[in-house]
């Protein structure tokens, strides 16, 4: 899958003065083509998917121990492919708000890789409250995808209609904490997909750990191989869907990668490797 993310957050990762990779991508889905010896868990022709980067390619070389587990029944390869990050993602920012039963949530960017399946975790693994904002021609989707209540974004600015949250997840990193602190109840937390100028998310973080009730926080994900197997349970029980927006063969990354930064996709946009779309 293709995902966007502000350069300057992602080059703290991805090298600043030059790549510290040559090959992108992250989330991924196939079968295996072969196992080492002592490999236990999976057999070759085996349907899987996970994380692993560089995973834009036809070949990906996957440790046992890693982020990978058996692809959900009746997923197609890219399907599956758009399930890992954003879900693993969420999951992980997440945790700085635990627990989130019954807690008002708001997701703002709801309609992209991360805001959906924010939705859909919080509203029916979590049990939370979920208010979504997004653009006009994603707001039934959203609805869809369980949120209770679905901002136009182009109509109304949330931090100007009066209602608090305990929780505004900025899954876009678009936002700041100063303007969505009035929307946050007391004790409510901001968490941002983005470190935000001059990386002041993580300053903010620090600081408001120490003043003020309301509390800001930078949204660094991890991948855990638990979590995967959790979102795949998700899946097979009818609760959780992958969004994709567009799916470009592998050989059309650059045109993929610039439909992506142009930030109009909504959910996903999957790389096919050819010939073996089921």
């Amino acid at each position: 899958g293709v995902r966007s993310a502000e350069y300057k957050f992602t080059r703290v990762f991805t090298g600043i003065r030059r790549p510290r990779r040559t090959r992108i991508g992250t989330e991924f889905a196939g079968r295996v083509e072969e196992v080492g010896a002592a490999v236990t868990e999976f057999r070759v022709g085996d349907e899987v998917f996970g994380i692993r980067h560089g995973a834009n390619a036809e070949l990906v070389t996957v440790a046992e121990s890693g982020v990978l587990v058996h692809k959900p029944a009746g997923l197609t390869d890219e399907e599956a492919a758009a399930v890992p990050e954003g879900a693993l993602l969420v999951l992980s920012c997440l945790k700085a708000a635990f627990p989130l039963a019954g807690k008002s949530v708001l997701v703002y960017g709801a309609a992209g890789s991360v805001g959906t399946a924010a939705v859909q975790l919080l509203a029916h693994h979590f049990g939370a409250e979920v208010t979504a904002v997004c653009d006009t021609k994603d707001v039934e989707l959203v609805r869809s995808l369980g949120a209770q209540e679905v901002v136009d974004r182009l109509r109304e600015d949330f931090t100007e209609n009066g209602r608090t949250y305990d929780v505004v997840f900025d899954a876009v990193g678009k936002h700041s904490f100063r303007r969505c602190r009035r929307s946050l109840k007391p004790g409510g937390i901001y968490i941002s997909m983005d470190l935000g100028f001059m990386y002041h998310i993580p300053l903010l973080a620090l600081g408001t750990r120490f003043v003020g009730s309301k509390r800001a926080t930078i949204g660094l994900g991890r991948y855990r191989r638990d979590d995967l197997l959790l979102v795949k349970e998700l899946v097979e029980a009818g609760t959780y869907r992958p969004v994709i927006d567009r799916t470009y063969d592998l050989e059309e990354i650059v045109e993929a990668t610039r439909y992506v930064e142009a930030g109009q996709k909504t959910g996903n946009v999957v790389l096919h490797v050819g010939g073996r779309s089921r």
